[in-house]
């Protein structure tokens, strides 16, 4: 089993929207406890919320990585850790703050993991673009061809036709610093928001100066955003390629797809040794969409942290049925339908709320839609939860609804379930795969949806069986066994790797 993998992610807790975060933070505990050597390299200055920073292991500005990268380290952060070169967590969210407390068990948690923050106010790249890519032609010893093969790829965006595109300052558009940059945030959630094709490659930039100055054998890119930094990693180093595909451009956007997002993805693919997608249903877009042959995909499903000992907190009594829909509020999700069939329930049965616990773009028609039917009195909105928060609303849960309209896989109907709450999910998730004790509708047959609301609601001994089954099965899916198929599939890639050197 490969011991040392580079990972790309854009999301990790503190900085979390969605799956993405959850999906790494899950994954990266289970290859630490496997043994296997993983370095995190992440688009965020260090996270800033001490709770669920408490196990992250990481190397900061302060320590001998950031020094050697004087260029990514924003004033503000040197200023404040020039005496002090330890690994640290922060309790604030000021940046001067940000990497003076040390936290013990930061090592107890990871031992084998570390962590690379992206702490970059990244002007200084763009402004002096031509000598940084001098720089990295001249380390890196690349020659005209091996150049050209690397703008081909589309590692640092798309492909220059023009005939003065051999420096490596014209594969990049030139764009405003500030809407290009990603500065050092204390906001405790992934930004997805402004030049995010410039944001992906500023980060490509920094992800190389990583790999100059780490071992590893594996590069392992989570989602489009680090496509880009996954390709032009291999392609520098000549190490191999795993892209794991959460989501893609048609889960996000249905059939209009954002043809420059769908061409990063498609090249991050197809520039691969091999894919890893969280279903068959993903792997069926890869393969229907994108063009990539199916032996090239494994299916590596999502789990949870199972602990029977501290699974969440006592049910709170009430005389209301409470139905959950947690997640982001987002057209993938389907809100729309979680308010339609709401509207059918209470149309039957008067003592249940239905509460929304996220935020998103479409939280405002959820509002408006539930106003509109005369239910907005018994549709709450929590806004996005995070922590202890979580698990109180599970715990007021009688029953969790997914009606994804397209779901790669779905991790909170497996967190509900580990809640001893009931799960009702669309037949269009990957999680609708692995799941037989959940119950599964058609997203846009609402009249079934609460039909099936209100059997669980109304029937004691249906819920109970749902409870009892559910938590059987999930003990099942855990990321353990998430990172034991990853480590197969290094060794897969290792091997051809290593046949074809």
């Amino acid at each position: 089993m490969a011991t040392r993998v580079l990972m790309l992610g854009w999301e990790f807790p503190p900085f979390i929207t969605g799956g993405l975060g959850t999906a790494c933070h899950g994954l990266t505990r289970a290859m630490d406890r496997a043994g296997m050597e993983t370095t995190f390299v992440l688009p965020k200055s260090v996270p800033g919320d001490a709770e669920d920073a408490a196990h992250v292991e990481l190397v900061s500005p302060a320590s001998s990585m950031g020094d050697t990268l004087p260029e990514y380290q924003p004033q503000a952060i040197r200023a404040a850790t020039t005496t002090t070169t330890t690994v640290s967590r922060t309790v604030t969210h000021t940046p001067e703050q940000q990497l003076v407390e040390v936290v013990r068990e930061m090592r107890e948690r990871f031992k084998h993991t570390r962590f690379v923050d992206l702490p970059i106010e990244v002007q200084s790249v763009y402004r002096e673009q031509e000598s940084t890519w001098q720089r990295v032609i001249e380390e890196y010893d690349l020659d005209e061809s091996r150049l050209e093969t690397l703008i081909e790829a589309g590692a640092f965006g798309d492909p220059v036709t023009t005939t003065e595109s051999i420096a490596l300052r014209s594969a990049i558009p030139e764009r405003d610093p500030e809407e290009a940059g990603m500065p050092a945030r204390g906001k405790q959630s992934a930004d997805y928001g402004g030049d995010l094709i410039g944001q992906a490659h500023a980060y490509a930039k920094f992800c190389l100066e990583v790999a100059k100055r780490t071992k590893f054998d594996v590069v392992h890119a989570h989602d489009w955003l680090t496509y880009p930094a996954g390709l032009a990693v291999a392609q520098l180093t000549g190490k191999p390629l795993v892209v794991h595909v959460h989501s893609t451009e048609f889960d996000r956007s249905g059939e209009h797809v954002n043809q420059a997002v769908y061409n990063i993805e498609r090249r991050g693919m197809h520039g691969a040794m091999q894919v890893i997608a969280v279903s068959q249903l993903t792997k069926n877009l890869c393969v229907a969409r994108y063009g990539i042959p199916p032996s090239k995909v494994d299916v590596v499903y999502n789990g949870i942290e199972f602990d029977l000992a501290a699974k969440g907190v006592k049910t709170i009594a009430s005389k209301d049925k409470i139905v959950l829909f947690f997640g982001r509020i987002t057209m993938q999700k389907g809100p729309e339908y979680f308010v339609q069939a709401a509207k059918r329930v209470l149309d039957v049965m008067e003592d249940v709320k239905f509460v929304v616990a996220g935020s998103g773009d479409l939280a405002s028609m959820m509002i408006e839609m539930a106003a509109e039917m005369g239910i907005g009195h018994k549709v709450l909105f929590t806004g996005f939860l995070r922590g202890g928060d979580i698990k109180r609303v599970f715990s007021l849960a009688d029953l969790y609804v997914m009606p994804s309209v397209s779901e790669p896989f779905g991790i909170a109907p497996l967190e509900a379930m580990s809640h001893d709450v009931p799960a009702l999910i669309s037949k269009s998730s990957g999680v609708s795969e692995v799941l037989t004790h959940a119950l599964k509708v058609d997203f846009w047959d609402v009249e079934e949806m609460a039909n099936k609301i209100v059997a669980v609601l109304r029937h004691p001994p249906l819920r109970k069986a749902l409870r009892d089954n559910g938590q059987f099965e999930i003990r099942a899916l855990t990321w353990d066994g998430a990172a034991t198929r990853c480590g197969q599939v290094y060794d897969q890639v290792l091997r051809q790797f290593n046949a074809k050197a």
